[in-house]
């Protein structure tokens, strides 16, 4: 059974959930998530902790950002989008997901830093340099270094605080941009 409590937006990820894993989960309901709703997760964070792990969209970043302000120091599961898309139909969500993919997602779910003193720990030169902001390639390598790293996607401007809301090592950067170039390089 998991220690934390995962937050999930509605009845059909708590299902895949609890396929997955056992686990207790807190359904948002969708994108405009109610004082009551927080005020659970609050209480849960405080007692349990807690894993939001919401779908790899906007709505779901909506989610997240609402929880982070209202319960700071949770821990945060991204599932990439290439996981989250149906075998059959339209949708992306935390429902479509395979038990594996929901495993691994959860077990790298990574606690968010709140200090405003955060400092990250990339320097924006390397950003620059990786080809991550501007360019072609740089949205595509965005969503590849996301799913690499179990953070997500962050767009151009977003992506710096992500890494340091996250304290990505050095290390796991440098490593996450070699395999991404040497695919780019496979796949010419």
């Amino acid at each position: 059974m998991f220690k934390e409590v995962i937050v999930v937006e509605g009845r059909d990820d708590t299902t895949a959930i609890k396929r997955a894993v056992d686990a207790d989960t807190i359904e948002t309901n969708g994108s405009a998530v109610s004082k009551s709703c927080l005020e659970q997760i609050k209480l849960a964070q405080q007692t349990r902790g807690v894993i939001v792990f919401t779908d790899p969209d906007y709505p779901g970043q909506k989610i997240r950002q609402t929880i982070t302000e209202y319960v700071p120091g949770c821990k945060h599961a991204f599932l990439p989008k290439s996981e989250a898309i149906p075998k059959k139909g339209k949708g992306l969500g935390v429902e479509h997901a395979s038990i594996e993919a929901i495993r691994t997602a959860l077990q790298e779910a990574k606690a968010e830093y709140t200090d405003a003193t955060y400092q990250s720990k990339i320097p924006r030169e390397w950003i620059v340099e990786a080809g991550l902001l501007g360019g072609d390639y740089a949205k595509s390598r965005r969503e590849k270094l996301g799913d690499l790293l179990q953070i997500g996607y962050a767009n151009g401007k977003q992506l710096e605080k992500r890494l340091a809301k996250f304290q990505i090592e050095p290390e796991k950067f440098i490593q996450a941009m070699q395999q991404i170039i040497q695919e780019e390089q496979d796949a010419k």
